[in-house]
């Protein structure tokens, strides 16, 4: 970058001496300042040929009627006077002269002063020629008027400020042919301002340069790429001309550096285009010189490092097993049990019977469908919570917080059942896909034929291990013969290779291999390097900028489409069922809600039988508590009379030596039931006894009453 400041003459010059020694090309980039940007319009096309894609920052003249008028004026009377001159021009310098001329007149009229006499200097012989003129005697006062003076002048708002004429507003002009073309404006208060021209620079290009080129001694570097057949959307090269994911990065980063890095792709093949040697081979390139560096999938690992520095990965890595897939058979007949995880299971079962302890608490009392036998009462209550599940319960709720807690148990329920038959569908529906080899071991214990990329470094790896029957393969159509052979017919029965590469075959064949442990840990693709390059430290930066911006997923979508979208996901061949994390909020709603219930009821059922337990208390004051506790259940065993379910409209009559209860139901029994009550909760009434326990209901206390329905 080059800041041009000084004489238009000397300018001329110098750029005319740029152009001979090549300095006017792409990647250079020159700055005129306004002491040659101002009298642009006035220089010849050749001059301006020679500056062409220059950049230059002059002082902007806005354009106003009066300069307009002002600028024909001026020329008429110049050519009236000087015939010779055919298309005179005024620049910035000459406007400038006027306005400071006018500035002139209007402050020596503020001043007003009249007398314009000049004192001379003591006479010397030996005064310079500045020391022999005169001083005005008004001159402090003029300069004091002209530092106050403001006024719109042909070039503006005319002001001085500490001496010195204030612009208001540059220009930036890019140089061309034909003179100097606005492409944007800078003021001091919003900076510079683009009128989105495209800038033609150094060279006619409009890629804009970056500033500076790195030495290479007038050399490209040689960036060797590989060659190979399979995965070509990683690396491809056809003659010459190389393609792929991992050349459209490199392209990326060296375009995000800071400078420009002049370089050419060397396909690393024989003079017939085929392989010349294995990636480790190509490395070695690298370290003898023969390369700058290189470019492709290639996986950094420890003993290269040894050779070559690694610029930061690109992608992510590490080495796993690949493994055809079988149709999961077995097991089939509990598959109803897998949509749920044991604990919800669990969880799910010991709410249903709490939720009909509930129940029964809050309906005892009132509801004569929670009342009999104690037999009957518990398989009501478990009767009514799990019929919940297909919402076919028989039973009312009449207590409204009994109606309270079932609509949040419904609720539950209903979601619970809804996610259960989901999941149940899909694992009816889709099949069930399982690995044929699930870990290393068994393919050491069975001696089994494992498969690698051709020319990778997995083939040591799976030596180091101990797997000695290895097969290469060179592309994901040659990995999927191998797997349809197996292993006992000359094929493979797994494969180990890098993620990447194992992403992209799972991509074409989707639903017949999967991806298993184990996951051996390796640091992604890199570029490579000479040791002690600079260039790894900038390169590394670019490609941490690239690979966070949407750039990085322009790319994977251009060659790996939606399957490079998510290079960090891992097929899954298995779904676990529905856990109780999914649900604990529900059972915790549902708990919190029928504690609350049952406190609720507790205080209103203390409260209602507050004189009978303080009666109870004093009849057995000097009873244990145990008997204390069962006298309370024994009331609260009792029918709560004042609910309007046994409220009777009509007394019990008795008609020929019978009592007939109202309601149509027999006296004793539930209206939905053929149970009769608990005989100590049964009090019937005729107009002359009432009877409470149960020796009073014997028939022959009462002259053979017989308690008979009304009909």
């Amino acid at each position: 970058v080059f800041l041009v400041h000084m004489l238009p003459s000397l300018a001329i010059r110098l750029f005319a001496k740029t152009n001979e020694i090549g300095m006017m090309r792409e990647g250079y980039v020159w700055i005129l300042t306004d002491a040659t940007a101002n009298l642009l319009d006035s220089m010849s096309s050749p001059v301006l040929n020679s500056m062409e894609g220059a950049l230059g920052v002059k002082t902007y003249v806005p354009k106003s009627m009066e300069l307009d008028r002002f600028k024909i004026k001026w020329k008429r009377e110049l050519i009236m006077e000087n015939s010779v001159l055919n298309d005179p021009h005024l620049d910035i310098f000459g406007l400038w002269a006027y306005d400071a001329a006018r500035a002139l007149a209007i402050a020596v009229e503020k001043t007003g002063a009249k007398n314009f006499t000049f004192e001379n200097p003591n006479g010397s012989e030996n005064l310079t020629d500045l020391q022999t003129l005169g001083v005005s005697q008004n001159g402090e006062k003029i300069v004091e008027a002209l530092s106050k003076t403001k006024f719109m002048g042909l070039t503006g708002n005319y002001e001085i400020v500490n001496g010195q004429l204030q612009s208001a507003e540059f220009e930036i002009v890019n140089v061309k042919s034909n003179g100097g073309n606005r492409v944007g404006f800078w003021n001091p208060e919003k900076g510079l301002l683009s009128n989105n021209m495209t800038v033609i620079w150094p060279g006619n290009t409009a890629a804009a340069p970056k500033g500076w080129e790195f030495p290479t001694e007038g050399k490209r570097l040689r960036i060797g790429v590989p060659v190979k057949e399979g995965y070509s959307e990683f690396v491809r090269v056809n003659g010459k001309k190389v393609e792929g994911y991992c050349r459209d990065v490199f392209d990326a980063v060296i375009e995000a550096i800071p400078y420009a890095l002049p370089f050419d792709y060397i396909p690393f093949a024989l003079p017939n285009g085929s392989r010349a040697g294995s990636y480790d081979d190509l490395i070695m390139q690298v370290y003898e010189g023969v390369y700058d560096g290189a470019v492709g999938d290639i996986t950094i690992v420890a003993n290269r490092s040894k050779y070559v520095d690694f610029t930061l990965p690109f992608t992510e890595s590490g080495v796993s097993m690949v493994v055809p897939t079988k149709a999961d058979s077995k097991n089939r007949a509990w598959l109803f049990l897998k949509p749920l995880t044991l604990d919800l299971w669990i969880t799910s079962l010991c709410f249903f019977v709490f939720m009909g302890f509930v129940v029964w608490i809050l309906e005892h009392r009132i509801n004569p469908d929670f009342r009999g036998p104690p037999s009957h009462q518990i398989s009501t209550s478990l009767w009514y919570s799990f019929c919940t599940m297909v919402f076919t319960q028989r039973e009312n709720l009449i207590s409204n917080l009994a109606r309270f807690v079932g609509v949040i148990w419904f609720f539950v329920v209903f979601v619970l059942t809804q996610s259960y038959t989901a999941s149940l569908t899909s694992l009816l529906t889709v099949q069930q896909l399982q690995p044929t080899i699930t870990n290393i071991n068994e393919l050491l214990m069975k001696q089994s034929s494992v498969g690698y990329l051709d020319g990778s470094f997995v083939g040591e790896l799976l030596t180091s291990v101990g797997i000695k029957n290895l097969k290469s393969y060179r592309s994901p159509e040659e990995l999927d013969k191998l797997f349809k052979l197996g292993g006992s017919n000359g094929g493979i029965d797994a494969a180990f290779d890098e993620t990447p590469y194992i992403k992209l075959f799972l991509s074409k064949f989707r639903d017949e291999y999967t991806m298993v442990g184990p996951n051996y840990k390796t640091d992604g693709f890199g570029f490579a390097f000479s040791i002690g390059s600079p260039l790894v430290v900038d390169i590394s930066r670019a490609v941490l900028n690239v690979t966070e911006s949407k750039r990085m997923n322009q790319l994977q979508m251009k060659w790996f489409g939606d399957q490079g979208n998510s290079w960090s996901s891992i097929p899954k061949v298995t779904s676990s069922g529905l856990n109780l994390g999914s649900f604990w909020g529900l059972f915790l709603i549902t708990g919190i809600a029928s504690i609350i219930s049952l406190l609720i009821y507790f205080i209103i059922f203390l409260h209602k039988e507050q004189h009978t337990l303080r009666h109870t208390a004093n009849e057995s004051s000097n009873s244990s508590i145990k008997s204390k506790i069962r006298a309370l259940l024994k009331i609260y065993d009792k029918r709560d009379l004042t609910s309007y379910t046994f409220r009777k409209s009509n007394p019990p009559q008795v008609v020929d030596n019978k009592i007939q209860a109202n309601h149509g139901n027999p006296v004793g029994t539930s209206p939905n039931s053929n149970y009769l009550l608990s005989p100590s909760n049964v009090s019937i009434q005729d107009t002359n006894h009432e009877f409470s326990r149960s020796e009073d209901l014997n028939p022959s206390n009462h002259g053979g009453l017989e308690i008979v329905p009304q009909s």
